[in-house]
């Protein structure tokens, strides 16, 4: 398999009458937007705002972000299963218009959604402070059921991301990204002399409101399987989840995984990147014991001699991580497991709710339990009420004068399980 990713850097994101891209601007029409979106009989009402880098400006609380794209060559079209015809993706050219994204709001579905502030101090700990966002209020009709809300925001957000990413289609990328995946026996034979690596992506399906979805298949159903990194480049995993906002993936995440970015810059020169192991995270045991056996037999049937594991969530999927990397290891294949922490407010507290010898190379995304203060902003996008009780924050987090007072835990991308951010730990 073959993908470009032509990448069209996106600079502003202005309303004007026509959506297109044009000098690195995007321009949305709104009310084309907003009648494609309010065509859902779930939402009673929808709202388009802007939302740019260093503008005080609050988006709370926040469901997803994705990234617009647009196939341009080769089967399939984005976000297949879901928006698009069930086709396998992966191949071909697809545009991005890199620098942009799509962030949904509205009132609160879980209490696990979060806060991206495009300035000041909680503005350095989320990643989707630098885009050019163009953000979805979307209020749901009274009386709405919890996993309808969910579904509702979540097809909106998608499909303004195929509305937008359209704007591209005809484009001239700035940029074109080249990402082959070779068959397993090609691949070794080209590159005999390379250890080879393999990525085992922990996808969260603890249930109601903790969905992730593969080709439109919620990832609860699934056995683990192997995909293509570039079917994941090109729309093939969304996430649907409500889980804690700073280790959430967000499709934003799945269409840029940073694992499968750094692999491919080392495939060929240091190491033979053969694939990716997709698995689950479960809730009961006998199901986390069937789905770690399976990822470890699959890492074992690719004969590599080392796997990257990451995970998603935190509390119950520790244990998922870690029957990963303990039968993996048993398999004498070497692991790195990444991960982020609750290690308490003082930092104190064991990191993780599980563990195991064989658990010795560790990347940590940071700790979820520091405490930050996020100074007023100039405008709230969506509703910042929920800071009282959204995950990681408390009674008492949102002050009179509109600063609030959370965890680092309530920040969207902020201690992210991929790597997708600015912190880390080291240990001695």
């Amino acid at each position: 398999m073959r993908l470009e990713l032509g990448n069209i850097y996106i600079k502003d994101v202005q309303f004007g009458d026509e959506t297109k891209v044009e000098n690195g601007v995007l321009y949305v029409n709104k009310e084309e937007l907003i009648s494609i979106i309010s065509e859902d009989e779930h939402l009673k009402s929808v709202d388009v705002e802007l939302a740019k880098p260093g503008e005080s400006i609050r988006i709370m609380p926040v469901k997803d972000v994705i990234e617009p794209r647009v196939k341009v060559e080769g089967k399939g079209g984005i976000f297949p299963g879901v928006i698009s015809k069930v086709e396998t993706v992966g191949s071909g050219r697809t545009n991005v218009l890199k620098g942009a994204a799509v962030v949904t709001t509205g009132k609160i579905v879980g209490f696990q959604e979060g806060i991206i502030d495009m300035t000041g101090p909680g503005a350095e700990y989320t990643p989707f402070s630098k885009l050019n966002n163009v953000v979805l209020v979307c209020e749901p009709v009274d009386g709405l059921k919890q996993h309808e809300h969910e579904k509702a925001v979540r097809m909106a957000g998608l499909k303004a991301a195929e509305y937008l990413g359209k704007a591209a289609k005809n484009v001239e990328p700035d940029e074109v990204e080249t990402y082959e995946f070779l068959p397993l026996l090609k691949s070794i034979e080209k590159y005999p002399d390379l250890p080879k690596v393999a990525y085992v992506l922990m996808l969260q399906s603890q249930g109601l409101l903790h969905d992730t979805y593969v080709y439109g298949v919620d990832a609860k159903q699934i056995l683990p399987t192997l995909i293509s990194p570039t079917e994941l480049m090109d729309g093939a995993i969304i996430s649907g989840n409500c889980v804690s906002a700073c280790d959430k993936n967000t499709t934003y995440h799945h269409l840029n995984n940073p694992i499968i970015q750094d692999l491919y810059k080392k495939h060929g020169k240091e190491l033979n990147f053969v694939g990716v192991i997709i698995t689950n995270e479960n809730v009961y045991l006998a199901d986390k014991e069937r789905s770690s056996n399976w990822a470890a037999k699959l890492a074992e049937y690719l004969g590599v001699d080392g796997v990257i594991i990451s995970q998603e969530g935190f509390g119950n999927p520790d244990t998922d991580l870690i029957m990963n990397c303990k039968k993996i290891e048993q398999k004498g294949i070497k692991t790195v497991i990444v991960t982020d922490e609750y290690a308490g407010r003082d930092g104190a507290s064991q990191s993780l709710a599980d563990a195991d010898p064989l658990a010795n190379a560790v990347v940590t995304g940071g700790n979820a339990n520091e405490i930050i203060e996020l100074p007023p902003m100039d405008k709230v996008i969506g509703h910042v009420e929920p800071a009282n009780k959204i995950a990681g924050g408390f009674d008492g987090s949102l002050k009179e004068d509109g600063s609030i007072v959370v965890e680092l835990q309530a920040i969207t991308g902020a201690t992210n399980e991929l790597g997708f951010n600015k912190l880390t730990a080291k240990g001695y």
